[in-house]
């Protein structure tokens, strides 16, 4: 187990920045072609293209290895809550303008820390409930009750907002699986749901060759967006980051300005901040409690008081010399099967357990 490192790393931001970027652009890409086409159609260019990439560029490396997995049914009913999430999300942008239906749909970090207390029995602390509590405020300022806002688009904004925290929920019950695998079943399975759909939604005229290639580029920049957002977390922990994932609220905010001329009034500019901040502060304090300071007692990183308890062995205590093991301060090896009983100070303690 290491620490990581308090510095924010500049190439994890960019990437953040820039698959926020593609998001954005996917949102007015849909929002731009919803004037013409039913949603169920943008949906299905929305995956269906990306399921094809993977095949293609994929398939001839990993074959079955796409669909490999120890829970096909886990999967399929995440990728229909990820469909579903798609088809709320798109029809907001039918009603909505772009910043605000954005804002909304920045609640799911704090839905998916409720969501995560009642269904996966992680403690909601006193803080915690604080953090919820300003995100629903700020949410309720940019619907703003008994204004104009409050319609249709607002409630599929949220419903948008409530079924990709379910996504992340079912996404932290796989976290075992292939990263790849995870991508992939979404997009597969919100292809071959929507095609099965789309040939009973109708239109008005027929398909413009730039349209066609805007739902080809919808769906290629939606790739482009998940592989750049995986690399940013695979450079820095989540905790570093993720504050920056919600640069999209700037994104959006451009973007709906210049394409559509329409800017957020004060409230729903005040609730966006809100989101962000309360969501911001929540990572931050999830990253305090799981830091060695957390203990009021002080800890001296070079030498960690390690209790090394190795399956059906009794538990001994020991200290990692860095120095010793070649290891970084913090930093110690695991035998496969070995469990790992970490206490800082007076702190609680935490297992870690080798199973590879």
């Amino acid at each position: 187990m290491s620490y990581q490192p308090t510095h924010l790393p500049l190439t994890a931001i960019g990437l953040i920045v820039a698959s926020a970027a593609c998001f954005t652009l996917i949102d007015t890409i849909v929002k731009y072609l919803a004037l013409r086409y039913s949603v169920p159609v943008l949906v299905w260019a929305r995956w269906g293209v990306p399921a094809l990439l993977m095949v293609a560029l994929l398939g001839p490396k990993m074959r079955w290895g796409l669909l490999r997995t120890a829970n096909l049914k886990l999967n399929c009913l995440r990728g229909a809550v990820l469909m579903l999430s798609s088809l709320c999300s798109f029809a907001a942008l039918t009603f909505l303008p772009l910043a605000e239906a954005t804002g909304l749909n920045y609640s799911t970090p704090l839905l998916v820390t409720l969501m995560a207390g009642w269904f996966l029995r992680e403690q909601i602390t006193h803080p915690r409930w604080m953090f919820i509590l300003a995100g629903f405020v700020g949410t309720l300022l940019i619907v703003q009750p008994g204004s104009a806002m409050l319609h249709a688009g607002a409630l599929f904004a949220l419903g948008a907002a409530v079924l990709n925290a379910t996504f992340q929920v079912l996404t932290r019950k796989l976290a075992r699986e292939d990263l790849i695998v995870l991508i992939f079943y979404p997009s597969l399975v919100g292809a071959v749901l929507m095609s099965l759909a789309v040939p009973f939604f109708h239109y008005d005229g027929s398909y413009r060759t730039s349209d066609i290639a805007l739902f080809a580029a919808m769906g290629t920049i939606g790739l482009l967006g998940h592989f750049l957002f995986i690399q940013a977390f695979q450079r820095a922990s989540a905790s570093t980051i993720a504050p920056f994932t919600y640069v999209q609220l700037v994104w959006s905010t451009l973007a709906g300005w210049l394409a559509f001329g329409s800017f957020p009034d004060a409230w729903a500019l005040t609730g966006m901040i809100v989101i962000a901040v309360s969501g911001t502060v929540l990572t931050w304090y999830e990253r305090w409690r799981l830091s060695p300071t957390y203990s009021d007692s002080p800890v001296d990183r070079g030498w960690l008081p390690v209790l090394m308890s190795p399956l059906g062995v009794g538990v001994t205590e020991r200290k990692v010399d860095p120095g010793v093991t070649g290891l970084a301060a913090g930093v110690f090896q695991l035998g496969i099967g070995e469990t790992t009983v970490i206490h800082y100070g007076d702190g609680p303690p935490r297992t870690v357990i080798r199973t590879d």
